[in-house]
């Protein structure tokens, strides 16, 4: 549950956070509609220069986009081979596409761009932070609300997952591809479903003996300033700039 990015003093981190989620989607979305490698190499790199921006260590950044990059290669290995367009080699009978690269780079330069760009401007701040700010963005409650509860128990229920486990452990259990271990697992899951729910009850009673009254309360503060602006309007030349250069490639 612990947020290795969401602490720090860089320049990001000071910014508002309506700013960011607003900069974060614009150019995702660029990024993601882009049509040539060169456009989606040139978001890649705007991605790393907020990464520098918001001094995130390559430790740090590196379980984030390990998932990726093993389904990066997935697409590489898989992809390349299933259009029958423009091969150009054929290997123990499976025909190599020049087709299945392109749109394999385009997937890889495109994954890796908004990954960067969501982790520098969305996960620099905590989570009260990013609902507060969605919820000033008129993001409908209902959604705030569950991002944020998510956010919070996953982690909680897959300890309690973990505990069941440990549990069914020490009793014996020893997992296999057999009925009874099929039986444990379905019994595991109804288990988790029914402490869930009775953890949901009871952090809701919680909530309203606290005054829940469906607002968000940060003790962050960031104070309105020119940055916030001068950022804004360099992130909204940049996403239409690139977007203009990808549309006169496109048409010409």
């Amino acid at each position: 549950m612990d947020n290795p990015f969401e602490s720090g003093t860089s320049f990001l981190h000071g910014l508002d956070p309506r700013i960011r989620i607003m900069c974060a989607v614009f150019l995702s979305f660029a990024a993601a509609l882009s049509h040539y490698p060169q456009v989606a190499g040139a978001y890649l790199i705007l991605g790393m220069g907020l990464v520098r921006l918001g001094r995130i260590s390559w430790q740090n950044l590196k379980p984030r986009v390990k998932p990726l990059l093993w389904f990066l290669v997935m697409i590489w290995i898989f992809l390349p081979l299933t259009f029958s367009q423009e091969i150009i080699a054929n290997i123990g009978g499976l025909n190599l596409s020049m087709a299945g690269i392109r749109l394999s780079i385009m997937i890889t330069l495109k994954s890796l761009a908004i990954v960067l760009m969501f982790t520098a401007l969305i996960a620099t701040m905590p989570m009260a932070s990013l609902g507060k700010a969605m919820h000033q963005l008129h993001v409908p409650d209902k959604l705030v609300f569950l991002l944020l509860m998510t956010y919070r128990y996953v982690f909680v229920i897959q300890e309690e997952y973990l505990r069941l486990l440990r549990a069914a452990r020490f009793r014996g259990f020893s997992p296999g591809t057999n009925l009874h271990s099929y039986r444990t697992y379905a019994y595991l899951a109804g288990m988790l479903f029914v402490r869930a729910s009775m953890r949901a009850r009871r952090v809701h009673q919680a909530m309203l003996c606290r005054g829940f009254d469906r607002r968000f309360y940060t003790l962050d503060v960031y104070s309105p300033n020119r940055w916030n602006l001068l950022f804004f309007i360099a992130m909204l030349g940049a996403g239409f700039g690139i977007t203009l250069i990808d549309m006169l490639w496109m048409y010409s």
